[in-house]
């Protein structure tokens, strides 16, 4: 009953002129710099149909966490279940996420110290979480964490995972459930693979000359894939069809076939 989301990065080449890299900054090197300057984008992606319902975009330099933090608080609502890989917890930004009213299940660092509470019957246990400042742990934050490895009987155990969610009674999300669920995440790196990949072409670095215009072609090119993500679910659910099943690429080649009949209409 819960809309699954996802909450990721990625970078963009922008064009190698002055004022880019001023403002976008250049991301490190093992020698010298990168050919490029980057614009940083974050994305809130909607697992189920691939559509971006929110982005922040920033300089390189800004971190991922940070943008988080200006976005999710107004962007998050109670009937979300938001995955998020292990790069974003931090306290402050998990607090800023829980205030939304959303469901929450954040992959965490194996060495953050999560003593176990109490044990839950589905195999789940109840901890804390505090922020770093907070020596005397006297302002936490109750999480349920779930530990699990990936296995089959072909090969030894994979990586070892840790997930916490502020969903605290099993029988409302089963560890197994999450856990199988949490994998889900990956879908937005098919959704930043769309956006950098098939929907612009053989284009590798954004064409834009200054940093102002360089905002306005992301965010054109964001509006394009929430487009054509939109047309694809309207195309599957009546079929009763998920629109993952739908090509994207083969979706991007009938609406430019169709574009010239389009450009007759008045806007």
């Amino acid at each position: 009953g819960l809309r699954v989301m996802a909450l990721d990065g990625s970078c963009m080449d922008v064009a190698d002129e002055a004022a880019n890299a001023q403002y976008f900054g250049y991301p490190g090197a093992s020698r010298g710099q990168s050919a490029f300057p980057q614009a940083r984008l974050l994305g809130l992606v909607e697992c189920g149909t691939h559509v971006v319902t929110a982005a922040e975009v920033a300089p390189y330099a800004r971190s991922e966490q940070a943008m988080a933090a200006q976005m999710l608080p107004a962007k998050l609502t109670p009937d979300m279940l938001v995955l998020a890989d292990r790069n974003f917890y931090g306290f402050k930004l998990w607090q800023l996420a829980c205030a939304s009213g959303a469901k929450l299940a954040w992959r965490v660092k194996a060495n953050l110290k999560l003593p176990v509470q109490r044990m839950l019957s589905d195999g789940s246990y109840l901890s804390a979480v505090f922020d770093s400042g907070d020596r005397l742990r006297n302002a936490g934050q109750v999480v349920r964490v779930i530990d699990y490895t990936l296995e089959d009987s072909a090969t030894p155990p994979q990586d070892s995972y840790r997930l916490v969610t502020n969903i605290l009674d099993p029988a409302d999300a089963p560890a197994l459930e999450l856990a199988a669920l949490y994998h889900q995440r990956w879908e937005i790196e098919g959704v930043f693979d769309e956006f950098k990949t098939h929907l612009r072409a053989n284009s590798t670095v954004l064409r834009s000359k200054t940093p102002d215009l360089v905002l306005q072609e992301l965010w054109g090119l964001l509006l394009a894939h929430f487009a054509i993500r939109q047309l694809m679910a309207q195309a599957a659910w009546p079929r009763g069809l998920d629109p993952d099943r739908l090509s994207f690429t083969h979706a991007v080649r009938v609406i430019k076939r169709k574009m010239p009949q389009a450009a007759a209409v008045p806007p």
